[in-house]
């Protein structure tokens, strides 16, 4: 089985692409590479059992038709212009959920700068969906939405501060923290390119969030949300436990 993690950003020479392969009782890093086109992107997920993709599938439904309104002039004034509006206006139902969780609070794609590999990924989703692949944005087809510094945190390891050349020291304790965690991950030779640059060791953690999402270890959407996590897209968390291939299982 393969699996695909994507570290998205708005310049290819900044997006991370890992490929793991399940075998008999090991999880291979087949590839680890920095400076993904949306060809190889594309032609990775169309193979994968599962890719998890690390970016804002989707933006709130309420800014959305907040932005929607304003640009025809039929905004209609709202009570307040607090924060408690403008929160609804820039963290979707899944944003919100993963703080309830984690504490952590997601960049928000409509006020940050992830909005621009968001960008990016819509016109990445609208090729594959052209293509026939199933991009729904609730993770029911063949991509999910993914937090690697969220999946860290559930995972009790250290989920901060090892982004950017200067934390080279602790990206390179949190690989060995990875591979005392999972003992059965091989690295083969591409540990190194991870201990190096973050969004490579954010594309193998993607890849392997998308395992646990396929071996339905991660949390869906609730049922109340179902409807708006189609549009919004959603987060998915694993558990507290990775789970561990058997020694019997297929190649």
């Amino acid at each position: 089985m393969t699996f695909i993690g994507i570290d998205l950003a708005a310049d290819v020479k900044r997006t991370g692409l890992a490929v793991l392969r399940e075998g008999a009782g090991s999880v291979v890093v087949d590839v680890v590479r920095i400076g993904a086109t949306d060809e190889d992107l594309i032609d990775a997920i169309r193979t994968a059992e599962r890719a998890g993709v690390d970016v804002p599938f989707g933006w709130p439904e309420d800014f959305v038709s907040v932005i929607e309104a304003q640009a025809r002039g039929t905004l209609e004034a709202p009570a307040s212009t607090g924060s408690e509006w403008r929160r609804d206006l820039a963290l979707r139902a899944t944003d919100k959920a993963v703080h309830q969780r984690t504490g952590l609070t997601p960049l928000s794609v409509s006020t940050d700068r992830i909005a621009y590999p968001a960008l990016r990924w819509a016109g990445i989703e609208a090729r594959l969906r052209g293509l026939g692949t199933n991009v729904c944005r609730d993770g029911a087809g063949v991509v999910c939405e993914v937090y690697p510094a969220a999946a860290l945190k559930c995972w009790g390891l250290a989920y901060r501060g090892y982004k950017g050349v200067k934390n080279s020291a602790q990206r390179s304790e949190l690989v060995d923290s990875v591979s005392e965690k999972l003992p059965w991950l091989d690295w083969n030779g591409h540990r190194g390119l991870c201990a190096a640059d973050d969004n490579a060791l954010d594309a193998v953690i993607a890849a392997l969030v998308a395992r646990e999402v396929e071996r339905g270890r991660c949390e869906p959407s609730p049922i109340d949300l179902t409807e708006k996590a189609k549009r919004e897209g959603w987060i998915w968390l694993p558990g507290d436990e990775p789970f561990a291939p058997t020694a019997n299982e297929c190649q």
